[in-house]
């Protein structure tokens, strides 16, 4: 006889509730074979929910939900938060266009109440949340849990230490400590963690003096209670955990995360002390799934489609991405210059660095989920007469731009800075899409900024990026797989200076620029509109910032410059050429197609740049009616 799907029977987190713990048990391992077989299909974030299963149950019979808030840190843990709140019909559509959010989501369910995808926010949210509802003299408590290497970044602890001024707060930190974030999570933090999962002396130390030495005749408690003074120094000795009791925060832990029983137990009680409480489980990443458990590297912390049994991805990889090119140029940078060492913000594998690590372990320095330490730190190792090149995803370098500002450019010091997943990513959504670099990081007095087209130019930019010694340099690319190389018919200047034509129309009135990964767009623009008569060139600067008088004057020769850029349009590459054409009083139209500036929905890269216009069907067709529009006005610009 088929037993009855428990899971079928969960509509909202009270369902739980009614459970037998043989049910609950059965819950956990139907949920598991759920995230296997439907992410498996659609991609996602595989490792971290099939480790957060009992957890996310427990939290879910203790708490109210959506009255007590449950905020992630980080959101891609969420998924079986959303199994429970009734959202599994939407799994088959995860992360693509219209479906499920791969993050906590406010527009989907009263669930999630902050859309936090980005490391370590969640506690000052937590901690605006309860403040809010003291204020207001509302009876709810607020969860925030807290995972995968986030407490390794800066603002958890400047939350933390906010929480421990207000003892007055209902909030209940729960610390998923799977002892990774991408790969093992580093620094002294993680090392205290650690320590917490193996010495048991604690407990057992603190028990025996008190039952020892209260059982002396008259003296034994008042020695006891001068003892319990020196409790802190013993604590500091025997167990880590004393760092969040020095703050006066209440601690439980280490729980075993994957113990419905004992999760549930101190959760009630964390929730009934009625004040800031830290839960500690350890949990592990992958859990239910051998090959995700196996999988060294990151336990599968994010998949494509993938064998639902064996983990094999489903389609092999037969085109080389952006970001194995950068791992080959580090590699070969490393080998010429032993100045030149990297500098990781917990994602050592997925920026290609982790082929420098293995090749120059001494000269790799992976610093948890802390960019902006990662940027100031760098800043340091410059001054010190090294050369360190900091990989990060594009859309997490906004996190630093005071370190790249004023720690790095002001104090003029010669670091590079690789950001990968640059422009339009697609489906993590809103917050990963690399689209705000350029237009923040042109604000940089003296910083360099190359967007290659090809690997041919990613090994030329790196060359040129690492000479530099007394300014910050910036490399951008795609997340996407490496384009066919596009070589230039002509160029014009030298070095920082130079601007690669790669098409050269006879006669042609119109000058289409490509960066990046939209130069090859460029290109198809350009013949797109050869077919319909109107010529037009294409050039392809490989240093966006700042503008080089070359690409100032090669623009003010034609009446008609169009700019493609993978940023935004406001404060983009495209907009600082128009203002400088208008500064050298050069009469020059210039068309700019870039991002909105707006939020992105979740969708694949595809979809999401079809619906923004910037295909190269699309861009032509406003060229071309912008050309057909002028020509009534104007005799400059006329179809051949």
């Amino acid at each position: 006889m088929e037993r009855m799907s428990v899971l079928e029977t969960i509509k909202s987190p009270r369902d739980l509730r009614t459970l037998s713990r043989r049910q609950l048990t059965q819950l956990a391992a139907e949920i598991r074979s759920f995230l296997i077989t439907k992410v498996s299909r659609t991609g996602g974030h595989l490792g971290p929910n099939l480790g957060v299963v009992e957890l996310t149950m427990a939290i879910h019979r203790v708490f109210d939900s959506p009255r007590d808030p449950i905020i992630f840190d980080t959101g891609h843990q969420s998924y079986v938060h959303k199994i429970l709140t009734g959202r599994t019909d939407g799994f088959d559509h995860l992360r693509q266009r219209g479906g499920l959010s791969g993050y906590p989501e406010p527009a989907e369910s009263e669930h999630d109440w902050v859309s936090n995808s980005h490391a370590s926010t969640a506690l000052s949210w937590g901690e605006g949340l309860a403040k809010g509802f003291r204020l207001r003299g509302e009876d709810r408590t607020v969860v925030v849990v807290v995972g995968d290497g986030a407490l390794t970044g800066g603002m958890a602890w400047e939350a933390l230490n906010n929480i421990a001024a207000r003892q007055d707060l209902r909030l209940v930190v729960v610390v998923n400590d799977n002892g990774r974030s991408y790969t093992p999570t580093v620094g002294g933090l993680a090392n205290h963690l650690a320590g917490l999962r193996t010495d048991q002396r604690y407990e057992k130390t603190l028990t025996l003096i008190k039952r020892t030495v209260t059982g002396l005749p008259l003296i034994g408690r008042p020695i006891y209670d001068l003892m319990h003074g020196f409790k802190t120094g013993v604590k500091d000795v025997l167990a880590p955990q004393s760092m969040f009791s020095d703050l006066g925060i209440k601690y439980t832990g280490p729980l075993d995360g994957h113990d419905l029983t004992t999760l549930t137990n101190h959760l009630e009680q964390a929730r009934q002390f009625g004040g800031p409480v830290i839960v500690h489980c350890v949990t592990r990443k992958g859990r239910g799934f051998q090959a995700a458990e196996d999988h060294e590297e990151d336990q599968f912390h994010a998949v494509g489609k993938i064998n639902a049994i064996t983990g094999e991805p489903l389609s092999a990889s037969v085109q080389a991405t952006w970001t194995d090119a950068f791992a080959e140029a580090m590699v070969r940078l490393g080998q010429r210059r032993p100045d030149v060492v990297g500098v990781t913000a917990a994602m050592l594998h997925p920026t290609g660095l982790g082929r420098f690590a293995a090749a120059f372990p001494d000269r790799i320095f992976d610093v948890g989920i802390a960019e902006q330490h990662a940027v100031a730190s760098a800043a340091g190792l410059a001054r010190s007469g090294l050369h360190p090149v900091v990989a990060l995803y594009a859309t997490f370098v906004n996190r630093a731009f005071d370190q790249i500002l004023l720690d790095a450019s002001l104090h003029r010091t010669g670091i590079t800075i690789a950001l990968d997943r640059a422009g339009i990513t697609g489906t993590d959504g809103p917050s990963h899409n690399g689209m705000w670099d350029m237009s923040l990081l042109g604000l940089v007095p003296g910083l360099r900024l190359a967007a290659p087209r090809d690997q041919a130019r990613l090994n030329a930019a790196m060359d040129l990026a690492v000479d530099v010694s007394d300014a910050v340099t910036v490399v951008r690319y795609s997340k996407e797989r490496l384009p066919d190389e596009l070589p230039e018919v002509a160029h014009s200047g030298e070095g920082f200076e130079r601007v690669d034509v790669l098409r050269r129309a006879e006669g042609a009135r119109i000058l289409i620029v490509g960066y990046g990964q939209f130069a090859g767009m460029a290109v198809s623009v350009a013949e797109r509109l050869g077919d319909e008569g109107v010529s037009a060139s294409v050039a392809s600067p490989l240093w966006a910032l700042p503008l080089s008088a070359p690409l100032v004057e090669m623009s003010s020769a034609y009446d008609l410059v169009v700019t493609l850029e993978d940023n935004l349009v406001e404060g983009g590459v495209g907009q600082r050429l128009r203002s400088r054409l208008a500064e050298h009083g050069v009469s020059s139209r210039v068309m700019t197609f870039g991002i909105p500036q707006r939020y992105l929905a979740h969708g694949s890269r595809d979809e999401v740049l079809e619906e923004l216009g910037l295909t190269a069907s699309q861009v032509s067709l406003q060229v071309l009616g912008s050309v057909l529009a002028t020509v009534d006005e104007d005799e400059a610009i006329r179809p051949a």
